[in-house]
């Protein structure tokens, strides 16, 4: 659910294991000392305790002073382990820093769980912005893309609960659920004066990672949705099997990936880069950088185009950039994301985990994208229908109805070939003739109203539409058959 840059390049695939209390008690050391002096004194006498805060840690003078207070003075039973986790967890959000989080044993379970095989939820990239909670992007097949969730979507609520102010981490947990079970999402979407209420049913996410076809006159093309443990490997043997198949050009597919492990993103840029070349630097605060290079010991030997959107995140903006600057081959489609920094996590041992920025990744050339994301060699954009939103088929919409989804509706319908009169979100008669002319195309009953099957074949028929005609993919086709027939 949510993957990012989680990992230094050196120790891509592993976890630095430290013990909790080695590190709590850095910080909190006085705590416990405190406490047992106190014990003692109570017992023995009545001389005040003085603080024994380390010198070196005397800026935490208001911490001990605030825990023992509430240690022997709060009117309930205090839970030692919780105040802990809290100042843990308030420490690390006054970086203000969305990739930075503090994650119980819970959380920290779900955070492994989107790197491994298979997690069960909606599947939808998300991260908390300005103590909002927002979407980088849905996974391939997921229900949230069925759903018609897309990039920058912000979640409002959860199960009628708001979201605001938790870390994603946090809404990570309230998202996810058991498989079958569903969750109701208030959704915030730029353009839609009012929001958008999904119903989705959650389901098993399986981490494939890559999804090859071959296309006409020798294009494949392959399909990156995110950076797992495996992807690398994955998109070996779809090159493979593409190879058998004599393909002469590659169309690189990186829209919607929201990233995952950085390692993965080096391998994979290096892939198609010459060896030797810069994959990309990684920035310390100190300003030292660390230089990757391609160790690729047989580059690619037929044209490669790349597709990348905004909902191409932090791994796959790493390879975008690498290869757009060191095998200078063409980026097709809208500006990335823009996420260009790098997290590492640690592990306690009693099964809580934090994860923090550890330094900022740069292009080749040097440049850092991070907020401004990758304009394409070749800007394209899809179809507006592609950004319809989404109509749950439980809601009904009937004659008189007036709203933004009779609109969506309104404007399926006129690309699905029946014309609803003047698209204006009022479910008039010509909507009515509209939707059960539609209705006895598709050979569902006609009711005239839009529920259900209506609901479902009519978002399939648009879905089907865009796949049919997708204007980045055809740009892509048509500068790879240059290359190819030169």
């Amino acid at each position: 659910m949510e993957e990012e840059n989680q990992k230094q390049p050196k120790e891509a695939g592993k976890f630095i294991k430290i013990k909790k209390f080695t590190f709590i008690m850095g910080i909190f050391l006085v705590i416990f000392l405190t406490a047992g002096i106190t014990t003692i004194a109570l017992t023995f006498g009545d001389e005040k305790v003085e603080s024994l805060a380390p010198d070196k840690h005397s800026e935490f003078e208001k911490l001990y002073s605030t825990y023992d207070t509430i240690k022997d003075n709060y009117y309930e039973e205090i839970d030692q382990e919780k105040l802990v986790d809290g100042a843990i967890n308030g420490m690390i959000k006054a970086l203000d820093d969305p990739y930075s989080a503090y994650m119980d044993k819970k959380e920290a379970s779900s955070f492994h769980e989107s790197i491994s095989s298979s997690f069960e939820g909606i599947g939808a990239e998300i991260q908390e912005q300005d103590g909002q909670i927002m979407v980088v992007s849905p996974i391939k097949g997921s229900p949230a893309e069925k759903a018609g969730v897309k990039p920058n979507d912000i979640i409002l609520s959860v199960d009628g609960k708001s979201v605001e102010g938790l870390s994603s981490s946090e809404a990570v947990l309230k998202i996810r659920g058991e498989k079958g079970t569903k969750v109701d999402l208030s959704i915030s979407r730029a353009g839609e004066s009012e929001p958008i209420e999904l119903t989705i049913k959650r389901d098993t996410i399986p981490i494939e990672t890559v999804y090859a076809e071959m296309l006409d006159d020798g294009v494949a093309k392959i399909q990156v949705t995110s950076f797992s443990e495996h992807t690398v490997q994955e998109l070996k043997t779809a090159l493979e099997e593409m190879s058998k198949k004599d393909m002469k050009g590659l169309v690189l597919d990186l829209r919607g990936n929201p990233g995952g492990l950085l390692d993965q993103a080096i391998e994979m840029a290096s892939l198609f880069i010459p060896n030797g070349e810069v994959v990309l630097q990684v920035e310390e605060r100190s300003g030292k950088k660390e230089v990757y290079k391609s160790e690729n010991d047989g580059e690619l030997k037929i044209p490669v185009v790349v597709l990348i959107d905004d909902g191409s995140a932090s791994a796959s903006e790493i390879v975008a950039a690498a290869v757009s600057e060191s095998a200078d081959i063409p980026l097709i489609g809208v500006k990335s994301f823009g996420k260009g920094t790098v997290q590492t996590a640690q592990d306690f041992e009693d099964g809580s985990n934090f994860k923090y920025t550890a330094a900022k990744w740069l292009t080749p050339e040097g440049n850092w994208i991070h907020k401004k994301g990758i304009k394409p060699d070749i800007n394209v954009k899809l179809p507006d229908y592609a950004s319809l939103p989404y109509i749950s088929p439980d809601k009904e919409l009937k004659a008189s109805d007036s709203s933004s989804e009779v609109k969506a509706a309104e404007e399926m319908l006129k690309e699905a070939g029946h014309d609803p009169g003047k698209i204006d979100g009022f479910f008039d008669e010509a909507t009515t003739n509209a939707v059960i002319a539609f209705q006895k195309e598709q050979k569902i009953k006609e009711t005239g109203t839009i529920k259900d099957d209506t609901t479902v074949k009519l978002m399939q028929v648009i879905q089907e539409k865009i796949l049919k005609n997708d204007t980045q993919v055809k740009k892509a086709v048509e500068v790879l058959k240059k290359e190819i027939n030169k």
